[in-house]
């Protein structure tokens, strides 16, 4: 029988939703007393919805994650962007102790009570840690009693006196800690700001978001849950081929071809519903298995995981009706008749227009927007998703195509070559449309990773800026809080014998002024800065041809910034005397005389990327002890053959100052907000890729179980294990191949639209294009290797039996 010799559709009546109601439940039992069988398909079904329900429930909950998280944030935060109040007896001291531990951030607050009154207490402890004592987070506290943390215990010279609460910390896996520090120690610390609460004052809303950003945002998270929706509707037509000839079976007891539609979409629907039940048990197992993972430095409570209510609602509805959906539209193909079904003649090949429309009408919403989508530009939250929106239907119109690929390529294959290759090419042809659905999925990810990638290293470049730092010539920078040049004298003699430490480039500096107000401004003095360090260091910061221990150099930086010319000259005198309040004090001055042997020299920028100008004296010229209010900086350069340098370093600054870190030197630095989004991506596509791994192992097995009977024949009649084996594997191959080569022109052309939107030049990620493809080349192997099993076990005389 074929599609034309199927008899005409029964005239369609208004059906009442009793009789709706009634064959969709018929359906339903049939899904739960048909046997083993039917027990089996309802089985694979619920898993393969599940699967994408647990990950659809995930994504609906990144909202609520992420609001949780900062308003645990914000709660304890001790720093606002105004000034602290003024210290009384209720108030505390806080300045931040924050540190960096084998690349693992571990954030710290060190405070002291201003008074003898009570001083407010951080979220998730129950008092003020005093001097000496400490409160860290479960992680930390694990991570110092570890042999791993055997280290960094040398940084924390306190008693912990117990654990932060869940209140106090952005998530369970986060290393943070508050500690207890005397007023006496802050004048090591350099900070004077007090609070009488905690929890952020300037909780209003900032910048807006970067266009380019929120294009990165929506096109990833076009790119991320596609997958999942393509394969839900996927898994609600597993067991299509046996429901199909059961079908046949009710039209031979007297049901019409409606009915027999409204039953099997009752099938479908409990198959979804049991996927929801099956999908909420996944995503309440997933997320006890979530909490606690750090995933570059970000972790979730469980309590943190709730899908947003209007967007479970949504999943819940959407769904069940998706699958009695997907049900009706493929039966729509399909005669079912008393005696068959057309499924078994050779099927209509399928059109080509409407699946070329959808990418091409994606194009077309995409292409208004080429040059126009940059920064500052007006209209960008509504460009954005018109952009999400074109990238849906580019990248639905890949998967769309996909299916007619096959069939196109496969029908093409004729009767030679191997037997495995044979079996497999001739499963393909008869039932191509199962083999591209089980792909599908991958197809939609790669083309979708690879416009993704090209547009991340676009904005990556926009986000990423030259700090101007030279890590060649120093690794680490510290500033160091001294009070007197001895100290500093002091810091920089510990910093050399420092483990780890192949050389430092101390400078110490401050600020000297003339002897008399400026002649332009009698109100103020002219001022200038005084740096002293020994040669080797001062060859770092200025440009010199000679120097000895007891030589002065001149910067002007009046002329340096074309301004005329400065006070400090060969033979002048210049002030050292300053006032409580920090400003030059020329009643009571402190005369310095610069030599006269003092030779003018062109700055040179840092290792730090900074310029400084003014008098630049060595040790043996200016005695640093002199320096009214000094600031050091070591810029230390680190031998690589010892292991953990850097952590010994941050060790020696935490005993210097308990509040300073080591900042560590780069050429170049990114947005925070670029780094985040990368991290949400990271850890989505992560989830989208354990998602097409276990779909395509699913969907494979399903195949497997439905052509139990037909495995168990070729085998009774000889077909060795190894041929059929490879089959399935030439099977997998081929749809897989096809897949990665129709996403490649898909994802390129998409990637090309999106540069073109941000105004960047074409540029393809050719390293990108070899992973994806690799990713699409490990599925292969990864379905072949997981279904050798089952269909070994497939493959005995067992399954010649039959009901």
């Amino acid at each position: 029988m074929s599609g034309r010799d199927a008899p005409a559709e029964e005239p369609r009546s208004r059906v009442p939703i009793a009789r709706w109601a009634a064959d969709l439940a018929m359906g339903g039992r049939f899904a739960v007393t048909g046997g083993r069988e039917s027990w089996a398909r309802t089985i694979m079904t619920a898993v393969g919805v599940g699967l994408g329900v647990a990950l659809l429930l995930l994504a609906s909950s990144v909202p609520t994650m992420y609001q949780q998280r900062h308003e645990r944030g914000d709660a304890r935060s001790a720093f606002s962007f105004g000034v602290g109040v003024k210290p009384g007896p209720d108030t505390l001291r806080v300045t931040n102790g924050g540190t960096t531990y084998r690349d693992q951030d571990i954030g710290g607050i060190l405070m002291a009570p201003d008074g003898k009154g009570t001083a407010p207490r951080p979220p998730g402890i129950d008092r003020v840690p005093a001097a000496g004592e400490m409160w860290v987070s479960p992680a930390l506290k694990d991570l110092l009693a570890s042999d791993e943390g055997k280290l960094l215990r040398d940084r924390f010279p306190y008693r912990t006196i117990g654990v932060i609460g869940d209140s106090g910390l952005a998530g369970p896996a986060e290393l943070t800690y508050y500690a207890g520090i005397s007023q006496k120690a802050f004048g090591h610390v350099d900070s004077g700001y007090h609070i009488d609460h905690w929890g952020a004052d300037d909780k209003g809303k900032g910048e807006p978001l970067d266009p380019a950003l929120l294009l990165l945002i929506i096109v990833g998270c076009v790119v991320l849950l596609l997958p999942v929706l393509i394969f839900i509707a996927t898994a609600a037509r597993f067991g299509g081929e046996r429901r199909d000839r059961r079908l046949a079976a009710l039209r031979l007891v007297g049901a019409d071809i409606h009915m027999t539609r409204r039953i099997a979409a009752g099938e479908s629907l409990f198959g979804a519903l049991f996927g929801l039940a099956v999908g909420g048990g996944l995503f309440l197992l997933g997320r006890e298995l979530v909490s606690g993972v750090d995933v570059w430095g970000i972790s979730f409570f469980a309590s943190d995981i709730v899908p947003s209510a209007p967007l479970a609602l949504v999943i819940a509805a959407a769904v069940p009706a998706s699958a009695v959906m997907v049900t009706l539209i493929a039966l729509r193909g399909i005669a079912i008749e008393p005696l068959g079904v057309v499924r078994n003649a050779k099927p209509k090949r399928r059109r080509l227009w409407w699946r070329l429309l959808l990418p091409l009408l994606g194009m077309a919403m995409l292409l208004p927007l080429a040059g126009g989508f940059g920064a500052g530009s007006a209209g960008g939250d509504m460009k954005a998703y018109q952009a999400a929106a074109g990238a849906v239907l580019v990248l639905v119109g890949v998967t769309a195509l996909l299916p007619w690929v096959v069939e196109a390529v496969v029908e093409r294959f004729g009767g030679r070559g191997s037997v495995p290759w044979q079996l497999a090419t001739r499963r393909l042809q008869l039932s191509s449309g199962t083999a591209s659905r089980a792909v599908s999925g991958i197809t939609v990810a790669v083309a979708g990773a690879l416009a993704l990638q090209m547009l991340f290293a676009s904005v990556q470049a926009d986000n990423t800026e030259s700090t101007g730092q030279d890590p060649n010539r120093a690794q680490l920078m510290a500033n160091v809080p001294v009070a007197n040049g001895a100290e500093a004298r002091d810091a920089f003699a510990r910093y050399r014998a420092t483990k780890g430490v192949r050389d430092l480039l101390g400078v110490t500096d401050d600020y000297v002024s003339d002897v008399r107000p400026s002649k332009e401004d009698p109100s103020s003095v002219p001022e200038e800065a005084l740096t002293v360090a020994d040669c080797p260091s001062l060859r770092e910061v200025i440009r010199l041809t000679s120097c000895e221990n007891g030589d002065v150099f001149l910067v002007d930086s009046h002329s340096y910034y074309g301004e005329g010319e400065g006070f400090a000259k060969p033979g002048a005198q210049v002030n050292l005397a300053y006032d409580d309040g920090g400003a030059p004090d020329l009643r009571e001055k402190k005369l310095w005389t610069i030599p006269r042997s003092a030779t003018q020299v062109k700055p040179r920028q840092d290792p730090t990327g900074g310029t400084r100008t003014g008098i630049f004296a060595t040790p043996a010229a200016f005695d640093v002890a002199d320096l009214p209010d000094p600031q050091a900086v070591a810029m230390i350069r680190l031998d690589q053959k010892v292991p953990d340098a850097t952590e010994y370093v941050r060790n020696t600054s935490a005993a210097l100052s308990p509040a300073m870190d080591v900042m560590r030197l780069s050429s170049t630095s990114q947005s925070d907000e670029f780094s985040a989004i990368r991290k949400a991506l990271f850890i989505g596509a992560t989830a989208t890729l354990l998602l097409i791994g276990a779909s395509m192992i699913v969907t494979t097995l399903e195949q497997l179980r439905e052509r139990k009977r037909l495995l168990s024949v070729l085998v009774a009649f000889g077909t060795r294990r190894t041929t059929l084996s490879w089959s399935v594997l030439w099977q997998t191959a081929v749809p897989v191949v096809l897949g990665l080569a129709l996403s490649i022109v898909g994802g390129l052309a998409l990637g090309v639209m999106l540069l073109k939107m941000v105004g960047q030049p074409l540029a393809v990620d050719w390293s990108g294009l070899g992973t994806m493809t690799g990713i699409g080349g490990g599925v292969i192997l990864l379905v072949t290797l997981v279904s050798l099993p089952p269909l070994w076990r497939m493959m005995r005389p067992e399954g010649l039996r039959t009901e």
